[in-house]
């Protein structure tokens, strides 16, 4: 297996740069992951595909105004972005300086709103790895600093300013723990609406929680991917969900997760339980889910399309088979679909 056995060709037009105007106006490529066997619908058309003995399982991180940007004491622009928020006034964050600042370096990050000359005050503790560990001098704590101070933190591919719209658009609507620096963005494309008809229907609801971490967007820099380090992250899977699961299995319904995010959470925990039946975990994942996996819990998936060469690439082949997978997303690419967090999904069953 080579990280280029997951390359496809994507003309630069086709990454969304904005979401639809609504969520589930979106397209969703439906396939077979038996068969390959492909049916091109709206978002909307989800239901139609669900039973009322499923269970969907939803990842509810809430995304932080994670993107800083300010100047050193000596006037060099710099921008933070928030990897993870360690205590009230400490974050682990990646910074792009001109120059490495050294510890004890002061950064002054600007107020998020135009023509405010408020700033933020931090200083640079010292490195772990290839992230900074700053210390903010603030009077509130740091999470409810960002609103006034932080950006949305639009992924690296999306080639603009976050804008106004952001805020609720890159979220999901039943987005409540915060701690992500980057949504959960299956999730994106559910409303209101929608969620009320798949409860009318019958389909159960759960929740999972994976704080996404900017490694999420790291390429792989190796051509073996087994020499890959993946990132860490911080899930909860709950009592609740293992046995909304466990009921879900009993009556011969499918685990529906909704989002990369909501399967890794999934099959970490049943990594980390001791017997058949998935136990409750809370701590740090870095599974790396790749062709060969066998899935404990998740029977099918909702998921955007994914960067060419990635980790999230293995994944879906993982999960539907590598051949399939590509021929799907040449066929994606042949008719016009949108790609990544702002673009159309996918329905893996």
């Amino acid at each position: 297996m080579h990280v280029s056995d997951f390359y496809y060709e994507l003309p630069e037009e086709l990454i969304a740069h904005y979401p639809t105007e609504q969520r589930t106006a979106s397209r969703l490529l439906c396939m077979n992951k038996e068969t390959g066997e492909l049916a091109h619908r709206q978002f909307s058309d989800l239901l139609a595909y669900l039973r009322p003995e499923d269970l969907l399982v939803f990842n509810d991180t809430r995304v932080l105004n994670a993107r800083l940007l300010g100047a050193k004491a000596s006037g060099g622009r710099v921008e933070a972005l928030i990897e993870r928020i360690e205590t009230e006034r400490e974050a682990i964050v990646q910074l792009r300086a001109s120059k490495s600042p050294k510890p004890g370096t002061r950064l002054y990050f600007d107020s998020n709103k135009p023509g405010c000359e408020e700033r933020l005050e931090a200083e640079v503790m010292g490195r772990e790895g290839a992230f900074f560990k700053l210390r903010f001098f603030c009077q509130a704590i740091l999470e409810n600093e960002l609103p006034r101070f932080g950006h949305v933190p639009l992924p690296p591919y999306i080639k603009r300013e976050d804008e106004l719209d952001d805020l609720e658009r890159y979220q999901t609507v039943y987005s409540k723990n915060l701690g992500a620096v980057a949504a959960p963005t299956a999730g994106l494309h559910f409303d209101e609406p929608l969620l009320e008809a798949i409860a009318k229907k019958g389909v159960q609801s759960a929740f999972v929680t994976l704080h996404v971490g900017s490694g999420t967007f790291q390429p792989i820099r190796v051509e073996n991917p087994l020499e890959h380090e993946m990132h860490s992250e911080r899930i909860e899977v709950n009592q609740e969900v293992c046995e909304a699961i466990a009921a879900c299995k009993a009556r011969g319904g499918r685990v529906i997760a909704v989002g990369t995010t909501s399967v890794r959470s999934l099959e970490s925990a049943a990594r980390y339980s001791s017997g058949d039946e998935l136990e409750p975990y809370t701590g740090e994942t870095d599974i790396f889910i790749y062709p060969g996996y066998e899935f404990a819990v998740v029977d099918a998936m909702v998921t955007n399309f994914h960067l060419s060469e990635s980790t999230l690439m293995m994944l879906v082949s993982a999960f539907a088979g590598r051949e399939h997978i590509m021929k799907a997303y040449g066929v994606a690419v042949e008719q016009r679909y949108r790609f990544f967090s702002y673009g159309d999904a996918m329905f893996l069953y």
